[in-house]
C-alpha cells in the first residue's frame, strides 16, 4: 500500500495541475471582462436616468399646450413640417413634445434608445431667438442619431464597453451643422455590437426588435434609428453605412436610407470600431420616410459650411439640375448578383420595378457584377479583415461578446494555424466558408496590404468599365428582405454585410 503512494501522489499532481491552470484561465478571463461588468450596469442606469429626464421634458413641453393633439404633427411630411414651422403655425414646442412622447412609446416597445440629449431644450430656446431671416431649412425640426455621432458630453459606444465613459468632447461635424441649420437633435439611437452585424443587438443596452413585427430584428447596424423612425418616433435621422448598415434597416423597416458616395460628406466626429477600412468606404447618410426628405437633408450637409468644418469634403452642392432632370434613363439591373439568392419578393420588387421604369419611358438593361465571389471573398471580407481581425477583437477584449457577433468573434479568434487546417479540409464541402478562413487570417505584411489595396483598385475600374460600356445612369438592385427574425442575422453569414 505504502509503495503505491507515491505514484498516486505523483497522479494526482500531474491531473491537478492542468485543472490549476483551467481555474487560472477563467480567473484570468473573469478578472479581463471585470471592468466591462462594472460600466455596463452604470451605462444602463444613466440611459434610465436620461430617459426620465426625457419624459420629464415632454410633461413640461405638454404643460404650456395642454391642448396638444400630437396625430397630426406627426402625420405631417418633413417638406410640410419644415414650412409650418418656418410660417409659425406650429410651435417649436408642440413639434418637439409631439415627438419626444412617440419616440418614448416606441421605445417602451422595441428598445431603440442609448440616450437622450438633454441640450435639445437650450438648442430650441437658441432658435426661438432668431429672426425669420436668420431660420435655417431644418428650424425646429427633431432629429434623430445614430449611437455613434459624437454629441458634447455623451458617449458614443458602437455597443462597446471600452467606449463607455469617454464622452465626446464637441459635437460632430455633421452634427454641428444640422444644428446651424435649425435642427433640433434630441436622441441617440441603439446598434450592433462593433456595428459589424446586420441585427441591433448589444450588451450594453439589448436587442432592438421591429416595430412592424416584434418577432424580427430592426436590422443594423443602425437598426435603432429603422426602427423609430418606422414608429413615427422622429421624422428624420442619420446613420452610417459600409456594407449595408443605413440600406437594411431601411428595408427590413419600410422606411427610405441612403449611402452617399465617398467621401461626400465628412466622417469627423464619428465613432468606429474599426478604422482605416479602404476596401469599402463607410459614409454618413440620412434616414426617413420618404425621399423627399433624404433629398432635403442633403440639400442642408453639402452646403459650403461642410466644406468649411471639414476640408477633406470636396466643396460640390446639391445639384438640383440632375435630380429635377426629365431626361429619360439607362437603368441597369439584376435579380441576383450570383453571390447571394434573394428572397422571391426582392426578385418580384425588381421585376415589378422594372416594368414600371420601362413603361415610363426608361431603358431597363440587364447587368451582372464582374467577378462576384472574388470581389465578395478576396476584396470586401479580405479587406475589412486585413488585419486578420486584430482590431477588432482588441475594441473587444474584457467586453461581454453579443449572440449577434459570437460565430464571427469565434472565427476571428482561431489560431491562423488552425484557420489554415480549417480552410484546408472544408475546400470541396464548404468552399465558401474555407475562403472566408482564409481571408479571416488577415492581409499580412504592409507589401501585402499595398498588393490589396491595388488589387481592389484595379477592381474598381473593371467595375467602372463595364458600367460605361453599357451608357448605364443608375443600377438597380434587390434588396436584403424581407426581415430576419431575432437571431437569424448571425446564421446568414454568407451574405453579411458589414458597418
Amino acid at each position: 500500500m505504502g509503495s503505491k503512494m507515491p505514484g498516486l501522489v505523483s497522479l494526482s499532481y500531474f491531473l491537478g495541475v492542468p485543472f490549476l491552470l483551467v481555474l487560472l484561465g477563467a480567473a484570468l478571463l473573469h478578472w479581463r471582462q471585470t471592468p466591462a461588468r462594472n460600466k455596463i450596469p452604470r451605462a444602463q442606469k444613466r440611459r434610465e436616468k436620461a430617459l426620465q429626464q426625457m419624459e420629464a421634458l415632454a410633461q413640461r413641453l405638454r404643460q404650456q399646450e395642454p391642448d396638444l393633439d400630437p396625430k397630426p404633427i406627426l402625420e405631417l411630411p418633413l417638406l410640410t413640417l419644415a414650412q409650418k414651422l418656418q410660417d409659425e403655425e406650429l410651435s417649436l414646442e408642440s413639434v418637439l413634445c409631439s415627438y419626444l412622447e412617440q419616440a418614448l412609446r416606441v421605445h417602451k416597445e422595441v428598445n431603440c434608445l442609448t440616450d437622450f440629449l438633454e441640450e435639445c431644450e437650450e438648442q430650441l430656446q437658441r432658435l426661438k431667438k432668431l429672426k425669420k431671416n436668420e431660420r435655417g431649412p431644418l428650424y425646429g425640426i427633431p432629429v434623430s442619431l445614430k449611437d455613434t455621432f459624437d454629441c458634447m458630453g455623451h458617449d458614443s459606444t458602437c455597443g462597446l464597453a471600452q467606449f463607455l465613459e469617454k464622452p465626446a468632447a464637441k459635437d460632430g461635424i455633421i452634427v454641428q451643422i444640422l444644428k446651424a441649420q435649425g435642427a433640433i437633435p434630441f436622441v441617440k439611437t441603439n446598434v450592433a455590437q462593433t456595428l459589424f452585424s446586420f441585427d441591433c443587438s448589444n450588451p450594453i443596452y439589448g436587442q432592438t426588435l421591429n416595430p412592424l413585427n416584434l418577432q424580427k430584428t430592426s436590422g443594423g447596424s443602425s437598426g435603432g434609428e429603422g426602427a423609430l423612425l418606422a414608429g413615427r418616433g422622429s421624422i428624420l435621422g442619420f446613420g452610417t453605412d459600409t456594407g449595408g448598415s443605413i440600406r437594411i434597416p431601411a428595408s427590413f423597416c419600410g422606411i427610405c436610407g441612403l449611402k452617399p458616395t465617398g467621401f461626400r460628406l465628412s466622417y469627423s466626429g464619428i465613432a468606429s470600431a474599426v478604422k482605416g477600412k479602404k476596401s469599402v468606404t463607410t459614409m454618413a447618410g440620412p434616414m426617413a420616410l420618404d425621399v423627399e426628405s433624404l433629398v432635403l437633408s442633403l440639400k442642408v450637409l453639402l452646403s459650403e459650411d461642410m466644406h468649411q468644418l471639414d476640408p477633406t469634403v470636396p466643396p460640390i452642392p446639391f445639384r438640383e439640375e440632375v435630380y429635377f432632370s426629365k431626361r429619360l434613363l439607362r437603368i441597369g439591373y439584376y435579380e441576383s448578383d450570383g453571390f447571394t439568392q434573394p428572397s422571391p419578393s426582392m426578385v418580384r420588387a425588381v421585376r415589378l420595378t422594372t416594368g414600371l421604369l420601362q413603361d415610363a419611358g426608361h431603358e431597363v438593361i440587364p447587368f451582372s457584377i464582374p467577378q462576384i465571389e472574388y470581389a465578395m471573398q478576396h476584396l470586401y471580407k479580405g479587406g475589412l479583415n486585413a488585419d486578420g481581425g486584430a482590431t477588432l477583437l482588441e475594441k473587444l477584449e474584457g467586453d461581454l461578446v453579443d449572440p449577434c457577433m459570437k460565430g464571427t468573434v469565434t472565427l476571428l479568434r482561431l489560431p491562423d494555424l488552425l484557420k489554415c487546417l480549417l480552410a484546408r479540409i472544408l475546400k470541396h464541402t464548404n468552399p465558401r466558408l474555407s475562403k472566408t478562413l482564409e481571408e479571416l487570417r488577415g492581409v499580412g505584411t504592409p507589401k501585402k496590404l499595398w498588393e490589396q489595396h491595388s488589387k481592389v483598385e484595379k477592381y474598381q475600374h473593371e467595375f467602372i468599365a463595364k458600367w460605361r460600356s453599357l451608357d448605364l445612369d443608375v443600377l438597380l438592385a434587390p434588396a436584403l428582405d424581407p426581415a430576419f427574425y431575432i437571431s437569424y442575422p448571425a446564421k446568414a453569414s454568407a451574405s453579411l454585410p458589414l458597418g
